[in-house]
């Protein structure tokens, strides 16, 4: 599904990405984690087809890049991320902002067909969102908005969905609520990959993990093999102890 091979980024004289080596298969959902300036959102760009290796290659969905359409094989990714949600309008309203991701607008300048509106309203109440289709995306709580770019990546069914820091700033009760919604995943035959800095959104639906440190991989595979307190401690560099709790993972540091 996705295989970035001894992949290197440079930028100027910084190295962001170091000899990446990763292969992702269909049914699996990964996480990828590690600290602000790991790497995580280069990689994520790069599988869109938005940023190219220095070195190595990427391939996603069968595509090579720099030997397909990039264009085409974005139409089977679902990006969800806060620089996204920026470039949104906020005065329009939430079955609008969804129906744009038919078509992969920011949004609409012309008449919207009605099948595109109606297809909105069915994603929206879905995700149990019926109650804001109407209201401005700006009047909506930051969980709502993201369970709103959830919804608009949907729209196209693709086959990966990619959620750069989609808790970021958000409370307990929203986090959970969100997170509550990727079980939609174990069964729709999306294949999800995640990026986060924090332990305890790992969440019974991912499969394996990635951790990422200045730019190169400390680990990669199984969750559960992979998150142990041994390489967390060499991805944040600090004392840390797992526990698991109904197939989740917690750390408290020691």
């Amino acid at each position: 599904m996705i295989k970035l091979d001894h992949v290197y980024f440079r930028r100027e004289s910084r190295e962001i990405l170091s000899d990446v080596l990763i292969e992702m298969n269909k049914g699996e959902h990964w996480v990828i984690l590690g600290k602000n300036g790991s790497g995580k959102t280069t990689i994520l760009e790069m599988l869109n087809g938005y940023l190219f290796p220095s070195q190595g290659s990427v391939e996603v969905l069968g595509n090579r890049y720099g030997n397909c359409d990039v264009r085409e094989v974005r139409k089977s990714i679902g990006y969800i991320s806060q620089s996204l949600l920026e470039k949104l309008n906020f005065s329009d309203p939430v079955w609008e902002v969804v129906a744009t991701g038919l078509y992969g607008f920011l949004r609409f300048y012309q008449e919207i067909p009605k099948e595109a509106q109606d297809q909105a309203n069915e994603m929206l109440e879905q995700l149990n969102l019926s109650y804001v289709k109407e209201q401005p995306l700006g009047l909506l709580s930051q969980g709502e908005r993201k369970k709103v770019l959830l919804a608009r990546a949907l729209m196209t069914h693709p086959e990966i969905i990619i959620m750069d820091e989609p808790c970021a700033g958000l409370d307990l009760y929203e986090r959970e609520k969100l997170l509550l919604e990727l079980e939609r995943f174990k069964t729709n035959g999306i294949s999800l990959i995640y990026v986060t800095h924090h332990v305890e959104e790992i969440v019974p639906l991912f499969t394996n993990v990635m951790l990422l440190n200045d730019g190169k991989i400390v680990a990669s595979g199984s969750k559960k093999e992979i998150l142990t307190s041994e390489t967390i401690h060499n991805t944040f560099q600090i004392p840390v102890q797992i526990d698991w709790v109904n197939e989740r993972p917690w750390i408290q540091v020691v």
